[in-house]
């Protein structure tokens, strides 16, 4: 029996580099270990292909370097809200985003729109709602985005807005109104 498995398209989060920087390439290929759609920004396009990735959809660039089969979408506004309109109305469910720097401003309003991770270098950022809960060893991180109240179980605030899980089990965040965003170290 083969070791392929076959992917329904869409099935996979897609993958929208908008900088790569220093990104872990480990972590970049398990990213990529489903092949899921490949969406670049243009200006990170040459070091992109200089890794020997298929790129799907160049966004914001100059189509006359791209690879065959890619397809090129533009936009008025910042390559980042360009891709994930362009995913949104491909009714892709959900993308993995992976830049250098977390910009709450710039990701708040599309988490309900498209299942989102944002990854950085150091950390994974996403969206939770009231309720949200998950299991995680003592000693795990979360920082909490913006200023808002909330009641969590399990953990115990540090300094500013991290807090660190208490014992081995469930954390839970409760909270009202729109989602938020938290991050955990990668």
């Amino acid at each position: 029996m083969s070791s392929h498995h076959i992917v329904k398209e869409k099935q996979e989060p897609a993958l929208y580099i908008d900088e790569l920087g220093n990104f872990n390439e480990e972590f970049l290929g398990q990213l990529l270990e489903w092949s899921p759609t490949l969406l670049v920004n243009g200006e990170n396009y040459d070091k992109i292909f200089s890794l020997g990735l298929k790129v799907d959809v160049l966004v914001n660039g100059n189509g006359e370097e791209a690879q065959e089969d890619t397809k090129v979408v533009q936009g008025p506004v910042d390559a980042l809200m360009v891709a994930i309109n362009y995913l949104y109305e491909e009714k892709y469910p959900a993308v993995n985003v992976i830049t250098r720097k977390f910009d709450l401003e710039k990701f708040a309003g599309f988490e309900d729109k498209i299942n989102l991770v944002v990854f950085t270098e150091r950390a994974k950022h996403y969206p939770i709602k009231s309720g949200f809960s998950v299991w995680k060893p003592a000693g795990s991180e979360f920082l909490i985005h913006g200023n808002r109240y909330l009641e969590v179980t399990n953990l115990a605030q540090n300094e500013d807005e991290i807090f660190t899980v208490v014992k081995d089990g469930f954390v839970e965040f409760t909270f009202s109104g729109q989602p938020i965003f938290i991050s955990e170290p990668i």
